[in-house]
Parts: structure tokens; sequence; C-alpha cells
């Protein structure tokens, strides 16, 4: 599959003892700090457009600089913000590294709160200004506010015209920025509120400063905040007093993990980088449920919070199948599950020759969905071997040739493809950018018998065709199988994400452009003249009203009509080879993954109202870039 870009990742760690225990039990003050590098590595995979990290001291005197923080751009920016953070280490010779109260007064990002961010971008934005964490500054400590996040938001636009509203005049049109001076304005307001309290009490000078840091609550700032907001999030953030916060989404869309102990508070967007990186059993790390925040008071004080009511539970199905970390128990288990499920479907298409088939997987992700199509298929041959002896002994006693020959049945398997060079960006001239892309992988030669065995290699997911076509059909063609079947481990992708994921334009799915080209092909032009109408007519409702006209385009066709299509259109020039593409089913998916029922790519039921004006509103842009042209 060619790679999409997609939901970032998080991770945050608050240490709960000074640092002198951390050098003292693991021979560095710089435990914190090591570990966040470890947790964002695990991540690398959710973001490599950008990285930063941000590092609170909370003992720092007046005077001192107490927040810190470090930003880069590109695919090695973890390795140069952390080299960043150790080349200002150089100031300071070895015995100030070593004397623990030297530390704490004056050398940068040694703190007892870390916040690590890995960015890819869904809105076409790559400057460094656009790198997570977001720092907001003022004099008081209470009211510096620090965030990073996992999400995308639907309604931006409102909440940008209820900030500018009430005064504020945000310098910056992106999520992250509006989120950042929304909840800034209600820090600002929840402090204030404590100042009028302590005067009230007849607090006046560093004691009103100190009153209004102890009693500082960020469930106020969230409750107030969060309610305006549609869309996939985890919010990550510390203030300048002290207060550590994560929080989900009401729908549960994008995931967030934690794990405590006496020493140390620590978040992450994955579970099994915080198993790794502390060495912990997969019972001992908790999912932050939708709607619910984990605070962490100055105090090291911990407690979950309600800050929304859960909605229906739509954990996005696509990230399980595809981004998330395949070494997570449950995930690992899901991926097998994918692929066990399209047995029956593979069988049909290859006409029940088991004999004379290879199994194989595209390089790397579709790696344990393959092991799952495999146990699926053994599974099915143990029960005609079983048959076949039962069959063959009810009235007489076989020869142990015979035996032999029913236990001599095996599923083949090989690694037929290779991922073997990845296309340089220089190379943008059209003919040879394609040309070169057909080389994307490579094939072991001689693992099947040319004409007579089938070929049933697995996806992980078939999104815009690009690659199947420009590389993996061609390739494959060149071990002349009898008949070459494409399975993929997800259902057809067929609507755009809105909550994290970089696909948002509809002629982007190939299984959208085969919808298109059937109604074309069918003489059904009107009906999408009227999905587009319907489209318009939905912009005049208010969001919580609109339906997903969008699933109209589909609803003539089955998934096989749809399937047929793809092929004929993804199908390279020259290749005889016949072709077909297997999906997995719906029912199969939410079997495979019944915790996870966010589906919206493949079924157009988004959890958002945003979701379902923003599905509407790309059909319309669609339509008129392709249509009123002509």
């Amino acid at each position: 599959m060619e790679p999409l870009k997609h939901e970032c990742g998080v991770a945050m760690i608050r240490l709960l003892k000074p640092l002198d225990y951390y050098r003292q039990k693991y021979g560095t003050w710089m435990y914190g700090l090591n570990k966040l590098y470890l947790l964002m590595e695990k991540q690398h995979n959710r973001g490599q457009e950008g990285a930063g990290l941000a590092c609170l001291k909370m003992e720092a005197a007046v005077g001192q600089e107490y927040m810190f923080r470090e930003r880069a751009m590109g695919s090695g920016a973890i390795g140069e913000i952390f080299d960043a953070v150790h080349r200002r280490f150089r100031d300071f010779n070895s015995e100030q590294l070593n004397d623990i109260d030297f530390v704490k007064r004056n050398v940068p990002f040694a703190g007892e709160i870390y916040m690590g961010h890995l960015r890819y971008s869904t809105t076409g934005r790559r400057a460094l200004e656009y790198v997570h964490p977001f720092l907001r500054r003022n004099n008081w400590r209470a009211k510096n506010l620090c965030l990073c996040g996992n999400f995308n938001l639907t309604n931006v636009e409102e909440v940008f015209s209820e900030i500018a509203a009430n005064g504020q005049h945000p310098r910056i049109f992106s999520d992250t920025y509006i989120l950042l001076e929304q909840m800034g304005h209600r820090l600002d307001r929840e402090s204030e509120r404590l100042f009028v309290e302590a005067k009230e009490r007849g607090l006046t000078g560093v004691d009103v400063t100190r009153y209004i840091e102890e009693h500082i609550d960020v469930c106020n700032v969230l409750s107030t905040s969060a309610p305006r907001w549609d869309g996939g999030y985890v919010i990550c953030g510390m203030t300048g007093s002290g207060e550590m916060f994560s929080m989900r989404d009401p729908w549960g869309i994008r995931p967030a993990y934690w794990y405590r102990n006496d020493e140390i508070i620590v978040v992450a967007s994955e579970r099994p980088v915080i198993q790794t990186a502390f060495d912990l059993e997969t019972d001992d790390v908790h999912e932050l449920q939708p709607g619910q925040m984990l605070k962490v008071r100055a105090s090291g004080e911990t407690s979950l919070t309600q800050i929304l009511e859960p909605r229906e539970r739509r954990a996005c199905a696509f990230e399980r199948i595809y981004f998330s970390r395949g070494s997570d128990a449950d995930i690992y288990k899901e991926r097998k599950n994918l692929g066990e499920q399209l047995t029956e479907r593979i069988t049909e298409s290859i006409g029940g020759d088991v004999a004379h088939t290879v199994f194989s997987f595209i390089p790397n992700t579709a790696e344990v969905a393959f092991y799952g199509m495999l146990r699926g298929f053994k599974k099915a041959l143990n029960q005609q071997k079983v048959k076949e002896l039962y069959d063959l002994t009810r009235d007489r006693c076989p020869t142990e040739e015979e035996i032999q020959q029913i236990l001599s049945q095996y599923i083949r398997s090989e690694k037929v493809a290779w991922k073997d060079i990845k296309l340089r960006t220089f190379i943008t001239e059209g003919n040879t950018r394609t040309g070169l892309a057909a080389h994307v992988y490579d094939i072991t030669y001689d693992v099947l018998e040319p004409g007579v065995d089938n070929l049933v290699i697995i996806d992980d997911s078939i999104v815009r065709g690009t690659t199947l076509k420009e590389s993996i059909i061609r390739i494959l063609d060149r071990l002349s199988p009898r008949k070459l079947v494409i399975v993929s481990s997800s259902p057809q992708i067929r609507y755009p994400d809105y909550y994290g994921i970089d696909m948002a334009s509809m002629e982007e799915f190939a299984a959208f452009r085969a919808a298109i080209e059937l109604l074309v092909e069918s003489g059904r032009w009107s009906l999408i003249d009227e999905v587009y109408r319907h489209c318009v007519e939905q912009t005049a409702l208010p969001k919580e009203q609109q339906v997903n006209c969008v699933k109209d385009i589909y609803a003539p066709f089955s998934d096989e009509d749809i399937s047929r299509k793809m092929v004929e259109m993804l199908r390279p020039q020259g290749v005889t080879t016949p072709v077909e593409i297997v999906f997995q089913s719906l029912e199969g998916l939410h079997r495979a993954c019944p915790d996870h029922r966010g589906d919206w790519y493949f079924s157009g039921d988004y959890p958002t109202p945003g979701g379902v004006r923003l599905v509407n509103k790309a059909f319309i842009e669609y339509y008129e870039k392709v249509y009123k042209k002509k």
C-alpha cells in the first residue's frame, strides 16, 4: 500500500520523585528525558514530518527560565531535537552536571515534566511554526500553557469565530493554535477567579500567587473548552505551575494510554511503547477512556475526571489495521483475525484449488494479517483431511501410501514480494517516476509454477491504488501465475477521513473512482448531479441535521461490481494475467475488531456532525472541479 500520512503521536512523562532519586537509582538525573526519547522513537511510525519536546522545571526561582522547548522538521527530527538538548549540556562541566542543586537551578531541560510530539500534517502546513508543542507565555506561571495533541477538529472555524467574538486575535489559523488560545483564555479566567478568591481571603503579594498555583484546576479549563470541539483528539498539556493533563475525545476516536507507579506517570498514543520503555505487562497499562481526562496536580496527586459524557464508542478501526504498532497484544490478534476472516472469500476466488495456490503478503504491514490468512486455510485444510481420513477408513483399512497422501497436503506460503527501494523526491518527471515506481518491490523468482499456480497476496488496505497499478501488479505478473488474487485486509475505502489521517479528497480513492466510472458507463449521469444537488441543499442545514449524501454514489453497485471495475482501472497495460481484488467485508472487520467500531472510511457513518458536513463539502468540491469545468 502507498504510505499515508496520519495521526500524530504524543508522549508525556511526569517525575514524582526529586531528580537526585533518579540519579541514585538509575545513574542519571536525565532519566525522564531518556525515557521520553525512547517513547518517541518507539512511535516514530506516527509522524515523520516533524517533532518537538517541551520540559517544565517546577522548582525554578524567580528570574530563572522554567519552560523549555525544542522543535525540528523532517524525518530525522527526533534525533535533531534531542541532539540540540544535549548540546546545551555542553555549556557545563562534569562537576556541575553531577551537582543536583546546580542542575536544578541552571541546566535547561532538567525538569519534572516532559512532553513529546511527533507530527504528520493533515493540512499541508509544514513550517516549523506548526510543529507541536505550542507554547503560550505569561509572567504568571499559572497562566503559561503548553499543548500538543493527536487530533483534527472538523469545526475549527466555529471555535475561531467564538474566540474572536470574545476579543481575542489569534495570529495563526490552525486547530492547535486556536485550541491554545481558547484554552489559554479559559486558563486566564480560572487564574483570575482564584485571584479574586485569594483577595477575599485577605491574602496579598506572593501569597496570592501561591494560592492560585495551589488551587488552579484544569478541569474547569477543559470543561468550558472541550464542549465546543468536534473531531477526534487526544490533547496533552501542562501549565507553568506544574499541572499536567491529557484528555481523549468522547467517541474514543484517537487512542491514549497511561501508566503510573510511585516514581513516574506516563502517557502515550500506543500501549506497547509504554510496555517496552518501562518493562510492563499488558494489564499494567491503562486506556484513557472516551471523554476522560487524566490530571496530575503540581503536588503529584493524580485523578481521572469525566469531562465530557461518553458517546457511542467509535475508536478508529483503520488505525488498528494499518497505523498502530502490531506488537500490541490486542492489535496483533485483531490483524490475524482480519486475515482469517478472508478465508472463505479467497477460496471462492481460487475455485477451491488450494493445492495449486501460493500465499504471500505485501511487506511489511500486511505480514500479521498474512499469518491469520494462513491460519484460516490451515484450519480448513485440517477439516478436509479429517473428512478424507474418515471417509477412507469407514469401510476398510487404508494403505500407508493413502494415508500419507492425505497427510502430505499443506498450505504453500512464500515470501514473494520484497520492499526494495524508496523513490527519491527529486525525481518528478512523470514517465521516469512511473517507470521507477515499478521497481519499488522486487520478487522471489521460481516460487510457483507458471500458468499452473495461483498467487494470493494480501495487502493491509488499498486506498488510491497507485502502487498496485505502477508496481505490485506489474512486478507479480512476471511470475506468470494462473490467476493473481490481491486481498485487502480492510473493506473498500470509500470516504475521506477528517479526524487526523491525510486522505480528505474524494478522487483519491480507487473505490470512488470505480463507482463514478460505473455510473458513467451505465448512463446514470443524473445520479451524480442529484447527489451534488443534495449535498448543496445540506449546507443550508445545521450540521447536526445533515446526512451523508455521498452514500448514494455507491448504492447501485455491489462490492464485487466495484472490485471488478477497480481491476479494470488498475490493470497496467500489457498485463494479461487474470486479476481479482478481494476485500474484507464490513461484518468481517467488526468481528475482527469488535471494540473499534469507527468504520466511517468504509461505511460513511461518521461519528460526529462535523464529519458528515465535511464529506458533503468534499463531494461539492469534487463535482465543481471535475464537472462544472466541462
